[in-house]
């Protein structure tokens, strides 16, 4: 049976937006929520509170803090009766009237409207989140998703050119509670050589993210995360010895999840020593070590055929295998990333649906071994240099990105074109995002829209006749041609997956041209 919830605005208050905003929680909550409306007088909240035998109280008052605190009085000496009964009482208002209102000692519960997201949802599950107290945030991706639901959980990355900027960072990120997940950007010689001092250049030292070197770097920054809403920790799966870096990310920052690609970070993007065939049954492995452990497995792919202009069909296809590949090799909880602006040009219409078709072609691979969470991003291309341009752009974005309803939302800061982020630029973005966030909660239903559904159908259709090429092409021999290491480079070597930007690569053909018509990225 659902706990009862009564709200109202007290008194001559008639600002109601706060209070809807926490019955829209609560009710996400499992509460059942019933709104009085504005100017409520205390009899009546009294007389609705027995009436509907409710669970919890919610008031709100947001004009003169002196009239509140003598409203407020007036109302918990009216209320003691039910108090005493063991009925919960929270207040919401302006930080004066709240600052007045929690010296009556009445209220278990005060918001001021400075409160995150997670903070009321917290407190509405019943479990208050404090900071400073680890056991009230969940500490694995999947416990975290369903702890924040329907918020996505926010995650982004950072890592700076030294460990003392990085973990001074990472402090105050998680004292400011901007992120649940950080993702570690460490640099370049670490993703490839961490097990080969012998290959690292000392010039590249701090090249692309944070130099890390030894494990008791790892925990040095996982121990700077141990504070304010303790986000999780993430960080690149590298592009050598894969199982053992595995295992020392679970041993040191307990990695919340595994993010690989398929068909890259090796000898044909430059990112690692592996060729393509090899490489694929590396990243296999890795799938299914992570599986083992059941940690989540998250196939970073299609966007990386996409920033490199390939077309709509491709990155689909691309999307597909991911998922195809992860449910084969024994992962348990697949995240699938949506990249939207890859490439950047694409209109909001059609990029949506690209993103519509790739959730109808996964979900169906969806068994009771199996489960698919959401993720989506911003292109990491598509940022403008002007910062107020970008600001505006990561806003409006993140509102479209909600109509896909994600449990995981990877911000890409607004500095992304101009500069790696700091500290204090992760925070702002997750600002803007959270109120993005907000606003979109009560959004209209993008995802209707017939020119919409039609790219979908158009998608999927092109996307089969594409599987279907892969798989006649395979040898007879290949049990799976969507798992086979041999098929799938045939796959690309034989250019039915190309990309405008692998022209030259010895591995791909790079002879197709597209264009972006109609909002679309097509062949031509």
């Amino acid at each position: 049976m659902k706990k009862v919830l009564v709200a109202a605005a007290l008194g001559e208050c008639v600002h109601v937006a706060g209070v809807m905003n926490f019955l829209r929680l609560a009710e996400s909550a499992g509460w059942k929520t019933i709104f009085l409306g504005p100017a409520v007088p205390v009899e009546e909240v009294i007389e609705a509170a027995k009436r509907e035998k409710a669970d919890l109280v919610g008031v709100s008052y947001r004009l003169t803090p002196e009239t509140g605190e003598r409203l407020l009085g007036e109302f918990a000496e009216a209320a003691s009766e039910l108090h005493e009964k063991g009925v919960r009482f929270a207040f919401g208002g302006t930080p004066p009237v709240v600052e007045r209102v929690q010296k009556l000692g009445f209220f278990e519960q005060t918001f001021d409207g400075s409160e995150n997201v997670e903070a009321v949802l917290s407190y509405l599950k019943g479990n208050q989140a404090q900071a400073g107290s680890e056991d009230s945030f969940p500490q694995s991706a999947v416990e975290r998703i369903k702890w924040k639901s329907p918020y996505p959980i926010l995650r982004h990355h950072f890592g700076l050119p030294t460990m003392e900027e990085t973990i001074k960072g990472i402090e105050k990120i998680a004292e400011a509670q901007a992120l649940d997940v950080i993702s570690l950007g460490i640099d370049q010689d670490a993703q490839e050589n961490f097990y080969h001092p012998e290959r690292q250049d000392s010039r590249m030292k701090g090249a692309g993210g944070v130099p890390v070197r030894s494990e008791e770097d790892y925990r040095a920054l996982y121990e700077a995360s141990r504070r304010g809403n303790f986000p999780l920790l993430r960080t690149y799966s590298g592009t050598d010895d894969f199982i053992k870096l595995a295992e020392m990310y679970v041993r040191t920052i307990n990695i919340a999840w595994c993010a690989i690609p398929l068909f890259w970070f090796n000898q044909m993007d430059g990112r690692g020593p592996w060729d393509l065939e090899g490489s694929i049954r590396e990243h296999q492995s890795v799938m299914k070590w992570y599986g083992k452990h059941r940690i989540p497995v998250e196939l970073n792919e299609p966007h990386h055929w996409g920033m490199r202009d390939a077309s709509d069909v491709v990155f689909v296809v691309s999307a597909y295998l991911s998922a195809y590949n992860a449910r084969a090799f024994g992962v348990k909880d697949y995240i699938a990333q949506l990249m939207f602006n890859s490439p950047p040009g694409l209109s909001d219409a059609m990029d949506l649906a690209k993103m519509l078709a790739i959730l109808a072609m996964v979900k169906p691979l969806e068994n009771k071994n199996f489960k698919v969470w959401v993720q989506t991003r911003i292109g990491l291309l598509s940022h403008p240099l002007n910062p107020n341009a970008a600001r505006g752009h990561l806003a409006a974005a993140t509102y479209l990105q909600m109509a896909l309803k994600p449990d995981i939302y990877h911000i890409v800061g607004h500095t992304e074109a101009h500069h790696a982020a700091t500290a204090d630029d992760v925070i702002e973005a997750s600002q803007i995002v959270r109120r993005a966030i907000d606003n979109a909660m009560g959004a209209p239903d993008m995802t209707a829209d017939p020119k919409i559904q039609a790219r979908v159908e158009q998608l999927m259709e092109e996307a089969a006749q594409l599987l279907n090429q892969i798989r006649a092409q395979a040898d007879s021999s290949s049990d799976d041609p969507f798992t086979d290491p041999v098929a799938l480079t045939g796959a690309v070597t034989s250019g039915l997956l190309d990309a405008p930007h692998l022209r030259n690569n010895k591995f791909a053909m790079g002879r197709v041209k597209t264009r972006i018509v109609n909002g679309m990225c097509v062949e031509v």
